[in-house]
């Protein structure tokens, strides 16, 4: 969950989210090294006095062109290879359907015979004492801990986006298509998301709840919500 002074990501809760953390630090790190070293140069150029080394340096031009392509080739390889992270979906154990409406989402365990549900944000007015405001839900996902999950997400009206920043995930619903991803979760927790494609009036009340469990009290949350 962010705070009003947090300055990075929030923690990491699926290892595609470690993934994009790991190459946010590498990336600026890279461009901390290129500011340093382009002030670096700046800062001689008006030191010194004007030579012709300036003027003719085969040495030093050949330098600056090599150099910015192996820079890029450190910041493609990572790159591509969390994309290709992020598209490989292989042998879910649980597939759940979101469906977006303004202003609310629907939910379809698919896996299961008759378990589907809505879920509104609860008013400030209702909201228990101790939870979010404009983030609390009065049906929360509830997912098994360190199992595959395939997210299928579409919409019945209008444009929405499923966003969970924690694990990494955020994919348009766009009505008369299915688009689908994976995350797997690496603790239990409750991690909150919000529609992030500005669909209408109440766009910001489409908040997302996720809550991760062990594979037994999931098991008896769904065997209750399906009797």
């Amino acid at each position: 969950m962010a705070n009003h002074s947090q300055l990075g990501f929030q923690d990491a809760s699926s290892p595609i989210m470690e993934e994009l953390v790991e190459f946010h630090d590498h990336a600026l790190m890279v461009a901390l090294a290129i500011c340093a070293l382009v002030l670096y140069l700046l800062t001689l150029m008006l030191m010194e006095k004007l030579s012709s080394n300036t003027v003719d340096a085969q040495e030093v031009e050949l330098i600056w062109t090599i150099l910015p392509a192996i820079v890029l080739v450190l910041l493609a390889l990572p790159s591509l290879q969390i994309l290709y992270m992020m598209d490989e979906i292989d042998e879910p154990d649980l597939t759940l359907k979101a469906i977006g409406h303004q202003w609310y989402w629907t939910y379809e365990y698919t896996d299961f015979k008759d378990l589907s549900f809505d879920s509104y944000m609860i008013p400030t007015t209702d909201l228990p004492s101790g939870h979010f405001r404009l983030l609390e839900v009065d049906h929360r996902i509830v997912i098994p801990m360190e199992s595959p999950i395939r997210m299928i997400i579409t919409a019945d009206d209008v444009l929405h986006s499923w966003a969970v920043p924690t694990l990494g995930v955020k994919t348009d619903a766009i009505p008369g298509r299915l688009n689908q991803t994976s995350f797997i979760t690496t603790r239990p927790g409750v991690f909150y998301g919000q529609c992030s494609e500005i669909c209408g009036a109440n766009h910001s009340y489409m908040p997302i709840v996720v809550e991760s469990t062990p594979l037994k009290h999931f098991e008896a949350w769904s065997s209750l919500l399906s009797s």
